[in-house]
């Protein structure tokens, strides 16, 4: 991108300790599992610890000390987030354990309806109506909804795959129609990279009157995102992935939404009042955190956005998506070379993300399994993720068992790419190819 601040990869991985790991003895760790979990920078680390070192303590209605102090915490990394995605109101930030989490939270609200007055009719789900997923939809964003479905008697539907891994969109008009309560589907492909178009999926979903959930946990990591301009009515996300600590993850809504939506659990914090015969709900965000919530890993993650707006100067989110993007095309490039690989998903560095999945063949142009192929590169000190990657109707769909997934982020640098490609060598030598 003309004019925009590069990445100094060399000065990013120095704020990330493990990344100095020497693994089985002298391997220099090589890590290409980052769609799992990314790593974590020294400024997350640091406030965690200085959060459970000096301001300890529950959060809200507390009036001593500390209980001030994480409260302010807490709430500051609420508006960081809400700054983040680019959400127009803080109160549509609601802290989750995780995407799994939220998506749930989402889906419970539908089931949840039936017990609550004639403004939750949104969320209303009977037999008749229908809910709309994507054939690679990961599992979180999977099941969710067929439970909800066995619970109200609607039907699934989903929008099928191309062989190139992308979304087939050419009979979304039937799929999507006036029958559709809720269209959920991923920004970014875990498994196959893809960024589906999610402006041209939600404006479908408003001419029939569906409400739009979408799982950000691969790009919100990755890319800019804004919300309020994609214009969806959910976006999910997960902390750990954005460099962030694990168990806490984010559902961001639109308000007035929010404001009629059932909760998900119930307990402290999200009430307004209670007696022995009822009880009335706080507003949004707290009347979906019921209990203590995740206090020390909300501030990581504050520190997490903080250290990704701050990168390349201030490009911060566009930096990082211009350094992936390219070294994602350098990717697909390399592994072309090597013989007997064959990419699950597209193979041009268009419309993807640094997600890539791949089967490798032996000399009898058989594939050798992903777990043996991961399982060599680690003795070679490279990191990749091997299975179904919580993605398996898009390994039914392409017939494959399995597949190896190398996957990248901002402190991937190219010369990890090809000490990738030079393992996959080394593995093919290793079965006699």
């Amino acid at each position: 991108m003309a004019g925009l601040p590069e990445l100094d990869v060399e000065l990013v991985r120095k704020d990330f300790p493990i990344l100095d790991r020497i693994v089985h003895g002298d391997r220099p760790l090589v890590y290409l599992d980052s769609a799992a979990t990314s790593q974590k920078p020294r400024a997350v680390l640091d406030a965690e610890r200085e959060y459970y070192e000096l301001h300890n303590a529950n959060v809200h209605r507390g009036i001593h000390v500390l209980a001030e102090e994480a409260t302010a915490l807490y709430e500051a990394a609420r508006d960081k987030v809400a700054a983040f995605i680019g959400a127009p109101d803080r109160h549509e930030v609601v802290f989750t354990k995780n995407s799994t989490e939220a998506l749930n939270l989402v889906a419970y609200a539908f089931s949840n309806a039936a017990a609550f007055g004639a403004e939750a009719g949104r969320f209303r789900l009977a037999p008749g109506d229908e809910v709309v997923i994507t054939e690679m939809e990961h599992h979180s964003n999977l099941v969710p909804w067929q439970m909800l479905c066995q619970r109200t008697g609607a039907t699934l539907r989903w929008l099928g795959l191309t062989d190139d891994g992308r979304l087939d969109l050419s009979n979304l008009d039937e799929v999507v129609n006036p029958r559709t309560k809720v269209v959920s589907f991923v920004h970014q492909s875990n498994i196959l990279g893809t960024l589906n178009p999610v402006e041209t999926i939600a404006a479908r979903a408003r001419e029939v009157g569906a409400l739009t959930v979408v799982d950000g946990s691969q790009s919100a990591p990755h890319l800019p995102v804004d919300v309020a301009g994609l214009g969806v009515d959910f976006f999910a996300f997960t902390g750990h992935k954005m460099c962030g600590p694990t168990g806490i993850g984010v559902l961001w809504g639109r308000r007035e939404l929010l404001e009629v939506m059932p909760p998900f659990l119930g307990g402290g914090e999200m009430i307004e009042l209670v007696t022995l015969e009822g009880s009335t709900y706080a507003p949004p965000p707290h009347r979906f955190e019921a209990g203590t919530p995740m206090i020390a890993q909300a501030v990581g993650l504050g520190a997490a956005v903080d250290y990704l707006t701050g990168l390349a100067g201030g490009a911060g989110m566009a930096a990082v998506a211009a350094h992936e993007h390219a070294l994602t095309a350098y990717a697909l490039e390399r592994l072309v070379e090597v013989p007997g690989l064959r990419i699950i998903g597209p193979a041009e560095p268009v419309d993807r993300g640094g997600a890539i999945s791949f089967l490798l063949a032996g000399k009898d142009g058989r594939a050798i399994h992903p777990h043996d192929v991961g399982q060599v590169l680690d003795e070679q000190g490279i990191a990749v993720r091997v299975g179904h990657h919580c993605a398996r109707p898009v390994c039914l769909r392409y017939g494959v068992p399995a597949t190896t997934r190398a996957s990248f982020h901002l402190y991937t640098t190219t010369g990890e790419i090809d000490a990738l490609v030079e393992g996959l060598a080394g593995v093919r030598r290793f079965f006699g190819a």
